[in-house]
């Protein structure tokens, strides 16, 4: 299983999604994180549209600054529309103000998601969830 992390690229987010691209690895599941699989001069849309097909699931990172983005944006869009990943979009509300940002789509908050403060404890409800469709 190969878990897609879908986040805002600014350097706060970045920093979280990395945390979890490697608690998750250390789970041992294949994770895809842009940073690590993209290169400099690597066409960027060909390389995230890649791995949106070759994952099974998708981890959102919902914080105050998640849809400045417009690539998490589509990515999202992907997920809510490609039969794979169908029950298996995991959206995780960052911090008590990202769940109540207008920002967020309100499908995100009907999802069942994971609402943590970024503690290295609260990631375990993350990887547990993941887990699940791993099984």
């Amino acid at each position: 299983m190969q878990v897609f992390i879908s986040h805002s690229h600014s350097s706060k987010d970045t920093a979280v999604a990395r945390q979890l691209a490697r608690l998750l690895s250390e789970g041992g599941l294949r994770v895809w994180f842009a940073e690590d699989h993209i290169l400099p001069g690597d066409n960027w849309a060909e390389k995230v549209g890649q791995a949106l097909e070759e994952s099974d699931l998708m981890v959102v990172l919902v914080t105050p600054h998640a849809f400045e983005s417009g690539w998490q944006k589509e990515e999202i869009q992907y997920a809510l529309t490609a039969g794979r990943y169908k029950g298996r979009l995991i959206p995780v509300f960052l911090g008590s103000q990202s769940e109540g940002s207008s920002d967020v789509p309100w499908i995100l908050r009907k999802l069942n998601p994971v609402q943590i403060e970024g503690r290295e404890d609260d990631w375990q409800q993350v990887i547990d969830k993941v887990r699940t469709f791993a099984e």
